[in-house]
């Protein structure tokens, strides 16, 4: 009778409760509340929420409030549901203390609430749950209580049950196809709870039973890595300006050397216009006066006009044709060109012939190699030892002051290029048809020391050019630039026997010449005509190198583009240019062979201007600057002559 009762004080009957007999029940502590999803149905839903305390004595129900159900037996919930239809009251069922009694109650889940008591507590702002048993209250645990642990165990706790998940049992950690994480039995609950239309507490993505899947973590935490992330982008935007700066910095350096000549001009002809004051103050007649003022005019003119390369002697260096390079032996002063032996039946092969810029005469024929010679190099210690490679598979060393050879390398491959280590002249370089470098230790006659593999495509080593270590802030590294016809890649020399790769931004095809110019820290990347680019490209590059940001990542080394030069509209020969210091020494200069007029274009790296167009009999195959008793020439080599420009 005494449940009876308590029934229909909860559902609002009118009926009198009488006083009964306490009844011990098992108290339980702590308090449960599940918070539904917003868009889940209040009619067929899983109950809004699950207030799990410790029961409390019935007392009369005051006016627009309810009386929580505490926990009895099932035949006493039974009886007094019994008796509330027999009333023809709504029946309300009793609050589940265990979770499983929700999935297994026949009640229907339209009738299904929960019903709590409010005190005083709740007025003041706070949520208290007493239970009365044998004259005995528990208190329940506060608001602040609940918090704290929830703030001591966020990440760590069930959002449906609040409740601290396990790694097993039936609690235990499980997570939806969206990557939410729940208690096992709550969200199987939850889903079942909603049917066909179930969808996640958190995001309300639609989720079905089969897509629980069990986590097997003891403790799940996730690091907070947005900073980390921010600071990521921040530095990447860093960086793309400070290339920016950098390729800006490096196109104001060739305009301030332009700026610079154009000054040292006009001082000229300030001092052309002082004297010729100076002179019209000294002259008594008005016609000798205006004689002297024409001539002064004319020196002015003379005077204000630019430097250039003017022709100074043609040379014949092979009848039959077949040169190839060119290089300049300064302790010897003679130019050295590559060609078939003039001598054929008596002497067979390939050498140089050398000719004197002291007399401007070819003298003597040097022979060295089997097959045609590709490449020729001198080193820094004006020892005059020539290095030669050749498509015979070997490179080979030569005094050119007792004109033998002193040291053959067999490289196995052909040699399409060769160059000094010029921080170690003890090493040297060979480039191989395989795109393969090999580096020789001039100390051990054997073979290579070390063999540096292609990082792409096995096209031939066309160009090699050392760049020495110098106090550089934007490239203060040493190494070689290997070019082939699909880019290059420049091997920075770490230590003695270490080369780390980095490859250039360059092209992937149409690539014929790559060359240095070692004090700018710039190079020359020449292009044939392709169907993007109709005509001869030569692109002046600014090398650079990134900071290491951290101990983990390696700093890298790259080039900038900037300027273009132009040429003309055919080249099928591998030609070699040259970048180099101009000899007043106020600015850079570019030249290149222009197969389509056949004659070497000059230009103004600073502004790009084509400064001259000097012309020759057939396609310039290489060019090489030199000086000599305090003058400073120029030489272009073509199949069969060598043409000499002196600067004035």
């Amino acid at each position: 009778m005494a449940a009876a009762q308590s029934q229909r004080a909860i559902g609002g009957s009118n009926a009198t409760s009488q006083p009964a007999a306490p009844i011990r029940r098992r108290v339980r502590q702590g308090l449960r509340v599940h918070y539904p999803s917003q868009t889940a149905a209040p009619s067929r839903g899983f109950p809004d929420f699950l207030l799990r305390a410790p029961a409390a004595s019935v007392a009369q129900p005051e006016s627009g409030s309810t009386t929580e159900v505490s926990d009895s037996d099932d035949s006493e919930q039974e009886q007094a549901r019994g008796t509330d239809v027999a009333d023809g009251e709504s029946a309300q069922p009793a609050a589940l203390a265990n979770p499983s009694l929700s999935t297994t109650s026949d009640v229907p889940q339209a009738q299904e609430t929960i019903t709590y008591e409010s005190t005083s507590a709740a007025v003041e702002g706070q949520t208290e749950v007493q239970e009365v048993a044998s004259d005995k209250s528990v208190p329940g645990p506060s608001s602040s209580v609940v918090a704290s642990q929830r703030e001591e165990g966020e990440g760590e706790v069930c959002s449906i049950c609040f409740e601290v998940w396990t790694s097993a049992g039936e609690h235990r950690l499980s997570a939806l196809r969206c990557g939410h994480l729940f208690g096992h039995t709550c969200i199987q609950r939850w889903l079942k709870a909603q049917g066909s239309s179930a969808k996640c507490p958190q995001c309300n993505k639609k989720a079905k039973r089969s897509d629980i899947v069990l986590l097997y973590a003891p403790k799940l935490r996730a690091v907070d890595n947005t900073e980390q992330e921010s600071l990521k982008k921040t530095l990447e935007q860093e960086q793309s300006l400070r290339r920016k700066a950098e390729l800006e910095s490096a196109q104001y350096k060739l305009k301030l050397q332009v700026i610079s000549s154009q000054y040292g001009q006009a001082q000229q002809e300030l001092e052309v216009l002082r004297s010729l004051i100076g002179s019209r103050n000294s002259e008594a007649s008005p016609s000798s006066s205006s004689a002297s003022s024409g001539l002064s005019l004319s020196q002015r003119r003379d005077g204000a006009k630019a430097a250039q390369y003017s022709f100074s002697k043609a040379l014949l260096v092979s009848q039959a044709g077949g040169c190839r390079v060119l290089s300049y032996c300064e302790p010897l002063s003679c130019l050295l060109a590559s060609q078939p032996s003039p001598h054929s039946t008596l002497v067979p092969g390939c050498g140089v012939k050398k000719v004197s810029v002291v007399n401007m005469k070819a003298s003597q024929y040097v022979p060295i190699h089997t097959k045609q010679i590709r490449g020729l190099s001198f080193n820094r210690q004006n020892d005059s030892l020539l290095l030669s490679a050749a498509l015979d598979n070997t490179i080979k060393l030569t005094s050119l002051l007792t004109n033998t050879v002193v040291q053959t390398y067999n490289t196995g491959k052909p040699v399409w290029s060769c160059c000094w280590c010029l921080d170690n002249t003890n090493y040297i370089y060979a480039g191989l048809s395989n795109g393969s470098v090999l580096v020789y230790d001039t100390r051990d006659t054997s073979t290579h020391v070390q063999e540096l593999q292609p990082l792409r495509s096995s096209c031939p080593v066309a160009s090699l050019c050392y760049i020495p270590r110098a106090a550089s802030s934007s490239f203060p590294c040493g190494g070689l630039i290997a070019g082939s016809l699909e880019g290059g890649c420049f091997w920075e020399q770490v230590s003695e026997s270490v080369y780390r790769p980095h490859m250039l931004p360059l092209e992937n095809s149409g690539c014929t010449d790559i060359q240095v110019e070692a004090e700018s820290r710039h190079c020359l990347v020449t292009y044939r005509p392709g169907r993007s680019n109709p005509s001869l490209r030569c692109i002046l590059m600014a090398l650079n190198r990134s900071p290491q940001q951290d101990s983990s990542q390696l700093p890298s080394c790259s080039s900038t583009p900037v300027q273009t030069f132009n040429g003309g509209s055919s080249c099928t020969l591998l030609t070699k240019n040259a970048v180099f210091k101009s000899p007043d020494g106020d600015r850079m200069l570019v030249c290149a062979g222009d197969e389509a007029s056949s004659s070497t274009l000059v230009w103004d790296a600073g502004n790009g201007a084509l400064l001259q167009k000097l012309p020759a009999d057939r396609p310039v195959l290489d060019i090489s600057p030199f000086s000599v008793n305090g003058e400073h020439f120029l030489a272009s080599l073509t199949e069969k002559m060598l043409k000499l420009y002196k600067w004035e």
